[in-house]
């Protein structure tokens, strides 16, 4: 049974489950970064062509052809299920306004973030009028970077070093606050270099070991990619 349709009855876990509308360059950046930081996502897209080259990239992908701008086709395929939706669609701005306003507000949609994609200032303003949560410029890089916010809510800025390694300001995550650096020992847990650590715009650099982590600091850190992606995402 595809592992879509298990969803209906119980709603899915927002750090799990995505489904991406529209999968031209913009879309499929999303969806190939969610499934590369091991997300489950559905794609769908009114064009045949698009889902099959989005399936031949990846075949972990749940691609479906659908029409977005039916409410009954966007159900049956599973999309109001997931608890974030990525309408990813520019052109035309009605079918991208109209598939926002049934995800978010469908009879029994489970939907509990929607980003969409703008070409506009004006679009921008529909969208948020039929409830965005969130609207984007993009560009395929930019794609790739929403991917990973999806997965990583608490990743702010992110500096590539090189080819395996970088350096990200990330927020404090729930299970480090009240704990010392000592006592976190990040270096040999998950193999990642503290950097600073602090309230926003008073970073202490090069902390001492007794610093005590508080909700609302923020860390600075660095390592490599995998190192990075397996600090707690929340």
């Amino acid at each position: 049974m595809n592992q879509w349709w298990q969803w209906q009855g119980e709603a899915p876990a927002a750090t799990e489950s995505f489904a991406v509308i529209g999968v031209g360059r913009f879309g499929t950046a999303v969806s190939l970064e969610l499934l590369r930081l091991g997300a489950e996502v559905l794609a769908i897209d009114a064009n045949q062509r698009a889902v099959d080259e989005l399936r031949q990239q990846a075949s972990a992908v749940e691609a479906r052809v659908v029409d977005c701008t039916d409410e009954e086709a966007l159900r049956a395929a599973g999309v109001l299920d997931v608890a974030t939706v990525v309408v990813a669609i520019s052109e035309p701005i009605e079918a991208s306004i109209t598939a926002t306003l049934i995800v978010k507000d469908g009879k029994g949609s489970r939907v509990r973030q929607v980003i969409a994609r703008a070409t506009s200032d004006l679009h921008e303003k529909m969208l948020r009028r039929v409830g965005a949560d969130k609207v984007v410029f993009p560009s395929k890089m930019q794609g790739t970077r929403l991917g990973m916010e999806l997965v990583r809510p608490n990743l702010l800025e992110r500096l590539r070093l090189d080819d395996r390694n970088s350096i990200e300001e990330i927020k404090v995550p729930q299970s480090f606050v009240g704990q010392s650096l000592r006592d976190l020992n990040l270096r040999k847990n998950f193999n990642v270099s503290v950097l600073a650590a602090g309230p926003e715009n008073r970073l202490a650099v090069n902390p001492p070991a007794s610093h005590i982590l508080l909700a609302d600091e923020l860390l600075v850190v660095m390592g490599t990619s995998e190192a990075l992606e397996a600090l707690p995402s929340h």
